[in-house]
Order: structure tokens, then sequence, then C-alpha cells
């Protein structure tokens, strides 16, 4: 006759089996991945008129450099669906160790020649693009965008991201 210790330790053995083969049983802290896109927007309202400034920051989390960097920037469905809202990218700096600078383009694709590509290991790339909502766009809805992002590493290696989403900017009415 077995023991309720031996029943009971013989049971939590088989829960313990049953959460890890269905991917319930806790994991490892994982490492970060080789690149990471972010995002941030310097206020989350503006009027019609105004411009908001959204950044994207690429971190080379790898132990290589980043020699290539190929990113698309795209509005949401959502904003897509509100065809009264008007807006561009009228302007692009790069922040980088060795300073501020302009960038090449402004979108929406193939934002990553302004990185400034070789990222060294451990650094990061900010690319601020200005978003100018026209005088006449409508109010009361959000623009948001999302973000894919394809790397390549000194190492021969390469990462694909995304989606990544900015924060939403509302454009509100005066």
């Amino acid at each position: 006759m077995r023991s309720p210790l031996m029943r009971r330790l013989g049971l939590t053995t088989v829960l313990a089996l049953v959460l890890a083969v269905f991917g319930l049983a806790p994991a490892a802290s994982a490492a970060p991945a080789p690149a990471e896109l972010t995002f941030t927007t310097d206020a989350a309202t503006t009027t019609p008129g105004g411009t908001v400034n959204v950044s994207m920051t690429l971190t080379n989390n790898k132990t290589y450099d980043i020699w290539f960097v190929y990113q698309t920037i795209d509005p949401t469905w959502l904003t897509t669906q509100r065809p009264d809202l008007k807006y561009s990218f009228t302007g692009c700096t790069l922040t980088a160790p060795s300073g501020t600078s302009s960038c090449s383009g402004t979108g929406p694709a193939d934002l990553g020649a302004n990185y400034g590509a070789t990222i060294p290991p451990g650094q990061s790339r900010t690319v601020t693009l200005t978003l100018q909502v026209a005088p006449d766009s409508g109010c009361n809805g959000n623009i948001g965008f999302y973000s894919y992002f394809y790397a390549e590493f000194s190492d021969t290696t390469n990462i694909s991201g995304g989606p990544v989403y900015t924060p939403e900017t509302r454009v509100l009415c005066a």
C-alpha cells in the first residue's frame, strides 16, 4: 500500500508533466532578440496643423555589428478607415553617438538606410520622423502606424521582426 506522501508526489509529477507537454509550465527567461525596434511619440494628441515626432529606436543586442537594415512603416487598418485624417511625414533626423544628422527618407518603405548602419553591439540608433497633420484634417480620430524590419549582422546571420506598432496620436478639434 502506498503512503499518502507517495500519492501526492506521484500526482505532482503527473501534473508537472502534463503542464510541460501542453506548454503551460513556467518558462525560463528568454534572451533578448538580436535586434529590437521600439517606438515612442512626443505627444499623444495634436490638432489639425500640428506636428508629432515619432521616434524609432533600433537596438543591437547581438555581439556582431548590424551591417544592413530594411524597414517599412505603414498606417494601421483603423487609420486607413478614416479618409478625413490627412497627414504626412515631413522630416527625418538620426541620433547616433556622434550626434544628430538629417535622414535620407521619410517612408513608407526602406527606412533602414536612415539608421546609418553599421550599428555596433550594444548600441542603438534613433530615427525621428516628423508627422505633420494637415490643417484641413478631420478630427477625433487616431493616427497609428506599424512597421516590419529586417537586419543583417556581420556574422552573416539576419533577423526579421514585426509588426511593431507606434503609439497612436489622437487628432483633436480645438
